[in-house]
């Protein structure tokens, strides 16, 4: 029997045992009562405690029963889905951290893909953000210790730590020939659902929210209250990058845009099937609405972006999300110990599945083809759905944007000089010379681009013209958004950040070219029909 295979039955019998072991718990006759008939689950039992037996009597050395049961445990879970997960007391613990106030460590949104511990989303503002670690990078040592294999919570045993510590931590980069090196120093991450919110140039409003945590609602809330009272003439909700989070929240979220009484998300599984409705009466917003949605927007995100899509509220661009669209319920379990497990489904109004099933097989190492993934959209594709004034929209496993819009390309030079911190670095030394004074309205002009690429040299950077030339336009909105940062704030160096940003450009260039959001719907429409010709 080759590796392979002898795991996989050593993880079968394993599970067998841990499952005896419930159903003596549970009683044999209440068992017999209530086992399903198409099954010989019994039997397996009973082969189980024979195997088991012998192991124990035969095996070379003695066994720890405790590591054999966790093991039996995980092996009996890894059959199901990637999000369906056991945790040690410590592990459930530190699992329930994530939707409550605030950490210390680095900022990264991770999951666990194949055996690589792989960023799904830096959080804006965190020490990982800064330093330019994208979604896509592989974890693969963590303080020179190899995380090749380990687990989301042992990965975020090793990267968490006291606020101030340093920490290396060695990523695996789509691309990049060669591993490369990131020292971070732990902060305290503080989770701000929606760290930017303003009026732009044009009149519209605009707002960020990175992830639905237990203060979204109240921070929107406060949000398009300000911008309100600035009398904007639309609205960009931008839920790009954001992974998800409670569901209650995106639900109470939506509801401020629909209004009271409207069905937004059904979860249809075995024993959990419930619909969730709007609760608050809100006053009626007639403005225009775009929401920004990419690969990474997922869960939470997906239910609110495809709510005000299929109550009309709401016109979706940018990309494909992700499609996160499983429940979880937390259950504790004895001596503290929990457990994940995956219960339902997510449906929208319209009757769309936000899951895409080839993501599970993805998340658990398992191969997927490029021709599986485009027979996949496919199908997808040619399930039509409809919102609440009739319009058509499309798929499920994911949301599909009513625009598509395609992201910036970053060229490894720019990738290179970000991974290397260079633009933090320059605008520290530069505001040193210059008495930390840096007027908001100053462009970057060749003689600070020349300084720049002057400091870039001596930090050992190598570079050609056509380097310079082809990432211009990125390194002067870098630099200059250093500089602000240091000297007005984040929110103003955001702003600078983003006006490079491609899909947000493509948003706002719709509400100087469309009054109403009927317009918006009847221009998208008209695209779709070109793509289908």
């Amino acid at each position: 029997m080759n590796r392979p295979k002898q795991k996989l039955a050593l993880i079968s019998i394993i599970s067998i045992w841990v499952l005896s072991a419930l159903l003596l718990i549970v009683g044999t006759n209440a068992y017999a009562q209530n086992r399903p008939q198409s099954t010989n689950l019994y039997s397996q039992v009973q082969l189980f405690s024979e195997v088991l037996y012998k192991l124990k009597q035969y095996y070379v050395t003695d066994l720890n029963d405790e590591e054999l049961i966790k093991a039996a445990i995980d092996g009996m879970l890894s059959s199901t889905d990637p999000h369906t997960t056991y945790f040690t007391p410590e592990e459930f613990k530190e699992f329930t951290t994530t939707t409550k106030g605030s950490f210390g460590g680095l900022g990264i949104q991770i999951d666990k893909i194949g055996n690589y511990i792989t960023v799904v989303s830096p959080i804006e503002g965190t020490p990982a953000y800064r330093m330019g670690i994208t979604a896509g990078d592989r974890i693969i040592r963590v303080d020179d210790v190899s995380i090749v294999g380990f687990s989301t919570d042992e990965a975020v045993k090793r990267m968490r730590g006291d606020v101030g510590t340093k920490v290396k931590i060695t990523i695996s980069r789509p691309g990049l020939p060669e591993p490369i090196d990131f020292e971070l120093t732990r902060e305290t991450i503080k989770i701000k659902s929606i760290p930017y919110s303003f009026k732009l140039d044009n009149g519209v409003g605009y707002i960020r929210i990175t992830q639905f945590s237990e203060n979204t609602l109240t921070e929107l809330r406060a949000a398009l209250d300000n911008l309100e009272k600035q009398n904007v003439k639309g609205l960009i909700i931008d839920l790009r990058w954001n992974p998800g989070g409670l569901l209650d929240q995106a639900v109470d979220t939506v509801n401020e845009f629909i209004g009271k009484n409207r069905l937004v998300v059904e979860t249809k599984g075995r024993t959990e099937n419930k619909q969730l409705y709007t609760r608050f009466d809100v006053k009626e917003r007639n403005y225009p609405i775009i929401v920004l949605v990419n690969e990474a927007s997922a869960s939470a995100s997906e239910i609110f972006a495809g709510s005000l899509q299929d109550w009309d509220k709401g016109l979706v661009m940018g990309k494909n999300t992700f499609g996160k669209g499983s429940v979880q319920q937390l259950i504790p379990l004895s001596n503290g110990n929990g457990i994940k497990i995956t219960t339902a489904y997510y449906y929208i109004k319209s009757g769309r599945c936000i899951h895409k099933m080839s993501n599970d097989n993805i998340l658990k190492g398992k191969e997927v083809s490029e021709e599986d993934l485009k027979k996949e959209s496919e199908s997808n594709l040619q399930q039509v759905y409809y919102t609440a004034n009739n319009r058509k929209v499309y798929g499920g496993g994911g949301i599909q944007p009513d625009i598509t819009v395609e992201s910036d390309f970053l060229t490894l030079f720019g990738v290179e000089l970000r991974r290397k911190n260079v633009f933090f670095n320059f605008a520290v030394d530069y505001l040193v010379q210059h008495n930390h004074q840096f007027d908001i309205n100053t462009e970057i002009d060749n003689k600070i681009m020349n300084e720049f690429l002057t400091y870039v040299s001596k930090n050992d950077i190598k570079y050609t013209q056509a380097d310079v030339d082809s990432a211009n336009s990125f390194i002067r909105t870098s630099i200059k958004s250093e500089l602000v940062r240091k000297v007005h704030g984040d929110e103003e160096a955001y702003k600078i950040t983003i006006s490079q940003d491609k899909q947000l450009m493509e948003a706002i260039s719709l509400f100087d070219r469309f009054r109403t959001l009927e317009q918006m719907f009847t221009y998208a429409a008209s695209l779709n029909e070109k793509k289908e010709k």
